[in-house]
């Protein structure tokens, strides 16, 4: 895989089923360097054939640069998705789910979110962003730099991948539905008696049901209609001494009364997602954060809202769990990290769980009708797979974005499990270039803590491999998949087993295979990732080389710095100055002796901008060769969902630097048919991005 065929990660969203099962819609997207944009339009298969004997092939319904979050109107006839305007900013767009040309119903300055329909079909609700007076455009001709100043007040005033938020906080919206059968809106012509009056168009204007000062998500319907279930977290004022993590659940009636809270941030949940099951029981993914901020490894579990409050379902101890939650009948489907993969799970309301899709796959998106379960996933061989599951019958594949990818070269990773110095397992995976070697060995890790590496076709490995590196990764303590009590594992302890762990798992890696040369060795991580590969290299000196990406690396400044500031060091690092100081990778970056390059993203509000900065000098002024890369315009999100000709431009440096890294000398163990580095790749910006059929992959992205 080149740098430049990120083009054929195309991805599935989570697909929206008809009542009766008989199609579904689901929306399908990709990087295109040519339109340097995520792309994507909305498709729709049948899921028998018809009368006449029709196929269940997928079909384009759509033609816009970017249609997503498709959601089926409860009836089965109209499509409401998110489209970008003549600005664009996403609006929910209509459609008739046969095909045809979309109305777009909604207008909102800063664009909307997705949207879930009443049960009647006669509205939906969704999410936006609402500007205070004075800024974002809402004074024609007003630049941002003549805005008046933002006071501050709270602990929060930003957000990764938006900016400042607190002057345009999130809230909840209901828009009537416009039938998309209705006579189109034609503009009236001059008339000698003076102008007619305007022709009623979309979108129509859309009715704003909360002005609290929070941020409003994971909306639902009551079963009935008549009002919006939606989780708050508000902001801070000015008399709070910290961040409280605890959410509330709000009831919002649609057309008359007040709003009520169901669930106050003093019962103590942080609600991640909810569902309504058949009967009309409320069903929560939700965690329970001590003293309102313990985010470390979250204890999030299924819960009920009854009579008496709400009731946990399952144990987090044993059962990870990540939402969305998808009703299905008096049950709720829910997907869980496990070793590397993400299964689908049905949990009825007795706790009591079972497997709908495990092995190996990575599923993300799901809906049910029936007896009919439909997921969208990854897999070693696929950026996007659509499945599908009838009752107890084994699933089937309905779609397959992989074929491009395939046919661009892809490597399975071998999967490693061994003890490690201690007796603990680690878990991981090598991924090798064909041939003899020994290949220069690349130690990759992860962001997160609480995240994993997974089955799923990874970019960042199979570049490397085609350029002829080898690539140890894995999931060490602290990371998702393995129990609470593994990822809670660093806990305080930053750079001590986790390090302990992947060191670990690159000597066994070495050990299990002689293809990968244990004299050429580099090591690369992004976020956590990068604090990892900022603490191993200040304190072992065996690699050749480092990048260091959108790092964690000084704790101190990251409290007044980043959006997570306020919590996220505090309660994995803690806050004595001792603990700061023992676990920072900046105040150990006099240690380092390994050639590093840094790279950070202009827009980072998550390890901002000045973790990287400062990182770099430091390394400077204590003689490291150093050198530093800067996106302009990229925020937390550059390797998985910045621009494409960006991520392309990071791949093709990321290659650059390990090829500069190898040249400098050779392996006293180099064998006959060895890689010494790999290939300067092609650049992306004389490469033409022909259209691809997201049902194949091939000719007719994170």
């Amino acid at each position: 895989m080149q740098p430049y065929d990120i083009e054929l990660m195309t991805s599935l969203s989570r697909p929206s089923l008809a009542p009766d099962g008989s199609f579904a819609i689901y929306a399908a997207s990709r990087p295109d360097c040519r339109a340097n944009r995520a792309v994507g339009q909305l498709w729709r298969i049948d899921l028998a054939p018809g009368p006449s004997g029709a196929d269940t092939a997928p079909r384009r319904l759509t033609r816009g640069v970017s249609d997503t979050a498709p959601r089926l109107s409860p009836d089965g006839t109209t499509i409401a998705f998110l489209r970008p305007d003549s600005r664009g900013r996403p609006q929910v767009h209509l459609l008739d789910a046969r095909g045809g040309e979309p109305l777009q119903i909604t207008d909102q300055l800063l664009g909307a979110g997705p949207a879930t329909w009443t049960p009647d079909g006669s509205r939906l609700a969704f999410t936006a962003r609402v500007a205070e007076p004075g800024r974002y455009g809402t004074v024609d001709g007003l630049e941002p730099g003549a805005e008046s100043p933002r006071r501050i007040t709270g602990l929060r005033w930003h957000t990764n991948g938006v900016g400042f938020s607190t002057d345009r906080p999130t809230q909840v919206f209901v828009v009537e539905a416009s039938p998309v059968g209705g006579e189109p809106a034609y503009p009236a012509a001059p008339h000698p008696e003076g102008p007619l009056a305007t022709t009623p168009t979309a979108p129509a204007a859309a009715a704003q049901l909360t002005s609290a000062f929070a941020e409003h998500t994971a909306i639902t319907l009551t079963p009935d209609g008549t009002a919006v279930l939606a989780v708050r977290e508000a902001y801070e004022g000015s008399e709070a001494p910290r961040r409280d993590l605890r959410t509330a659940l709000i009831h919002l009636p649609v057309d008359e009364g007040e709003e009520s809270v169901l669930l106050a941030p003093e019962d103590g949940l942080r609600i991640h997602d909810l569902t309504v099951l058949a009967d009309g029981t409320i069903a929560l993914l939700a965690s329970q954060p001590g003293a309102g901020r313990d985010s470390v490894a979250p204890d999030v579990a299924l819960w009920l809202l009854e009579a008496g409050g709400p009731r946990r379902i399952t144990d987090p101890e044993s059962l990870e769990l990540t939402g969305p939650l998808v009703p299905d009948g008096e049950s709720v489907l829910v997907t869980s990290p496990q070793r590397g993969r993400v299964h689908l799970l049905r949990i009825d309301r007795s706790g009591a769980v079972s497997r709908v899709l495990d092995g190996d796959l990575e599923v993300h998106g799901v809906n049910a009708a029936g007896d009919l379960v439909l997921a969208a996933a990854t897999t070693a061989e696929s950026s996007g797979v659509l499945l599908a599951r009838t009752g107890e019958e084994a699933p089937s594949t309905l779609v397959d974005t992989g074929a491009g990818l395939r046919d661009a070269g892809l490597v399975q990773p071998r999967e490693l499990e061994l003890a490690g110095r201690s007796g603990h397992p680690v878990h991981g995976w090598s991924a090798v270039p064909e041939g003899r070697g020994p290949f220069p060995t690349l130690l990759l890790l992860h962001g997160g803590p609480h995240a994993a590496y997974g089955v799923g076709v990874l970019d960042e490995v199979q570049t490397l491999v085609a350029a002829g590196y080898a690539v140890v990764y894995g999931n060490p303590r602290g990371s998702a998949g393995y129990g609470r009590a593994h990822g809670r594992a660093v806990r305080g302890g930053f750079g001590t087993v986790d390090a302990e762990d992947v060191i670990d798992l690159l000597d066994g890696a070495l050990a299990a295979d002689d293809r990968l040369d244990d004299q050429r060795l580099g090591i690369l991580g992004g976020s956590y990732g990068g604090y990892l590969t900022a603490w191993i290299i200040a304190h072992d000196h065996r690699f050749r080389g480092a990048i260091v990406e959108r790092g964690f690396l000084d704790p101190l400044s990251f409290q007044g710095t980043s959006d997570i500031g306020s919590y996220f060091g505090d309660e994995y690092i803690g806050t004595e100055p001792a603990d700061i100081a023992r676990q920072s990778a900046f105040g150990h970056a006099g240690s380092v002796r390994t050639p590093t390059l840094v790279i950070h993203s202009e827009e980072d509000h998550r390890c901002p901008l000045e973790q990287g900065t400062r990182y770099y000098t430091a390394l400077r002024r204590a003689g490291v060769e150093t050198e530093m890369l800067i996106f302009p315009g990229e925020n937390h999100e550059l390797t998985r969902s910045g621009r494409p000709r960006h991520r392309v431009e990071r791949f093709e440096a990321v290659l650059e630097w390990w090829a500069r890294v190898f040249a400098t000398g050779t392996s006293d163990r180099r064998k006959s048919g060895s890689v010494m580095s790999g290939p300067t790749p092609r650049g992306s910006a004389a490469r033409g991005s022909a259209e691809r059929d997201p049902t194949t992959g091939g000719p007719s992205p994170s």
